[in-house]
């Protein structure tokens, strides 16, 4: 009983001296948040040695060219490997001799619903071949900005479904970078808004920093048959290629174009181009039949480099139209007037035999009637066949526009028609890159959006800062909402005519 007093004695003292001593009690770290794989074994393999094989393989395979310019993002299907891993490659083929230590990846919410864009909240993504550390500090940040929140929705694998979007991506970073760290996004929401705020975020946050790479995962058509997929991919990636991704989003709103992927596409797109990308090249586009031989049901698939190049291929403004093609488009402007005027109903405008006409573009129509405006609307994307867009906003131009009368069929024989077929649309990075007289301009601020030809600033002598002014006051906003930072301006040019 003594020696047992004494001993009691001995460890009270102990723990007393180590409580004076300042030393703190080991507490044990909580176990840390993994997200495991959740599609190894079906969309890629789960054993790592035969995933390194596959991974490898296509690598072998892709021949990309020598890209010098620093790359900022990469655009990469996200199918089986089966099907889309021999395009993904052509992707992670340029990070040969490149290093990144961060890397975001973009991708879209397939199962779950949300209306933001969530940034993991979790420690890990693990595949197969080991588990890639999550930029904790980073995402964070990133998550502290509007649209974004730190979640695991959209990540989490359930027992019915397992989002594969951003996990497929990840094999082939750890075959080509190694090490480095992962800030893994979901979308939930699709439109402009939120790719915009996704973008703008993560340009602001990595700044003048050069080692994060962002990657937009997305596929693109799903399901047509093979001809009619490749026409209708290749209108996204020339969209894409253009640097038109106000456009793209548009009509990835509207299911014109298709990509499961469209939001993160335009995210990366607003983000590179902040960050000083200016080129977007395309590196590699197949679909599934290429794999299959089946081309009664093919998805599309595009790899492409979002690029900072020193020198710029000079702008194409060779697009032209000729005498009987203008024309043409003129007398279905005016068969489309006069139909909804005189019939109230809409013109059944035949297919033209001039292929420049079956051509998507965006256009406009004027109507004017004793040289005073008398109506104006058009397609700003590249929605529809260009006769079809003219037969369109030629009636709406005569019957909608809110700040006319509608057109009476007296006025008919009065009209005079001007169509403008327009370029892409390129965000203006530097006001100095407008070019009054050659450019029109688009303002847009979240739901308010205003447009004017290049035509007018010439019919008002306005200089560059009055047609600034005077495309915010058409978008309902004050004069200088250019200067915003939440405004974006967007230029282009167009083919006029009478």
């Amino acid at each position: 009983m003594k020696f047992r007093y004494i001993a009691i004695l001995l460890a009270a003292a102990f723990a007393l001296t180590s409580a004076c001593s300042g030393q703190k009690a080991q507490i044990p770290a909580p176990p840390q948040q993994i997200r495991e794989a959740g599609v190894a074994g079906s969309f890629y393999p789960a054993d790592a040695k035969e995933l390194t094989e596959m991974v490898d393989g296509f690598l072998a395979k892709a021949t990309v060219p020598d890209i010098k310019d620093p790359l900022i993002a990469l655009i990469s299907p996200h199918a089986g490997y089966p099907y889309s891993g021999g395009v993904a490659a052509y992707s992670y083929a340029l990070l040969k001799g490149r290093k990144f230590s961060r890397v975001v990846i973009i991708a879209p919410s397939h199962y779950e619903a949300f209306d933001f864009a969530s940034v993991y909240d979790g420690d890990a993504y693990a595949t197969p071949l080991g588990r890639i550390p999550v930029d904790k500090e980073f995402a964070r940040k990133l998550a502290a900005s509007p649209a974004l929140k730190l979640s695991s929705r959209g990540h989490i694998p359930t027992q019915e479904h397992s989002e594969h979007s951003l996990e497929v991506q990840l094999p082939f970073l750890q075959r080509t970078l190694g090490d480095f760290k992962l800030v893994p996004v979901i979308m939930g929401e699709q439109d402009y808004e939120s790719s915009r705020a996704v973008g703008v975020a993560l340009a602001k946050l990595i700044g003048n920093s050069s080692d994060t790479l962002i990657i937009a995962s997305s596929d693109l058509s799903h399901y047509h048959p093979y001809d009619e997929a490749v026409v209708l991919d290749h209108k996204a990636l020339n969209a894409i290629t253009s640097w038109d991704y106000l456009s793209a989003s548009r009509n990835f709103e509207r299911r014109v174009w298709e990509a499961c992927g469209g939001a993160p596409i335009v995210a990366a797109m607003i983000a590179a181009e902040r960050l000083g990308a200016n080129d977007a090249r395309l590196l590699k586009y197949a679909n599934s039949g290429d794999v299959t031989g089946d081309r009664s049901r093919v998805v599309g698939y595009g790899a492409v480099a979002l690029v900072r190049a020193a020198k710029l291929k000079p702008e194409n403004t060779t697009y032209s139209l000729t005498g009987p093609e203008r024309e043409a488009l003129l007398k279905i402007a005016r068969s489309s007037t006069e139909s909804a005027v005189r019939e109230k109903k809409l013109y059944e405008a035949p297919v033209p035999l001039l292929p420049a006409l079956t051509e998507e573009r965006g256009a406009f129509v004027t109507l004017t009637e004793h040289g005073q405006l008398r109506g104006c609307i058009g397609y700003t994307a590249p929605a529809t066949p260009l006769y079809l867009t003219v037969r369109d906003v030629a009636a709406f131009a005569a019957e909608r526009d809110p700040r006319f009368n509608p057109v009476s069929p007296p006025e008919l024989d009065k009209l005079e028609y001007e169509i403008s077929v327009l370029s892409p649309m390129r965000r203006v990075t530097d006001i100095g890159q407008i070019q009054v007289g050659q450019h029109g301009l688009l303002m847009r601020n979240d739901e308010h959006e205003g447009l004017l030809l290049p035509q007018v600033p010439g019919e008002f002598g306005w200089d560059r800062g009055a047609f600034l002014a005077a495309t915010c006051e058409k978008a309902g906003m004050e004069k200088n909402c250019w200067q915003s930072e939440d405004t974006d301006i967007f230029m282009f040019t167009a083919l006029v005519f009478r």
